[in-house]
């Protein structure tokens, strides 16, 4: 089974060993093929807390770490 991956701006980096990861998914709306614009935000471990607000991050699904997480941080392509 392949591993999911997401790459996303951090727009918050407030609690301990998490970032929360903003994806944005472009798609032409059904009928009117305009780009619609649909953020989503992941929570994703961040255990040395490298990453800071505005990076470009790739994230990658894994198990169950807290009520809410799921991911964690891959890599980071591009810090702000």
């Amino acid at each position: 089974m392949a591993v999911k991956e997401r790459v996303g701006v951090v727009v918050s980096t407030k609690m301990d060993k998490t970032a929360v990861v903003a994806v944005e998914n472009r798609s032409p709306h059904p009928k009117y093929r305009k780009i619609v614009v649909k953020t989503k935000k992941f929570k994703a471990h961040d255990p040395e807390n490298q990453c800071q607000e505005g990076d470009r991050v790739r994230i990658r699904e894994t198990r169950p770490l807290s009520k809410t997480k799921r991911w964690e941080i891959k890599d980071i392509l591009t810090v702000h």
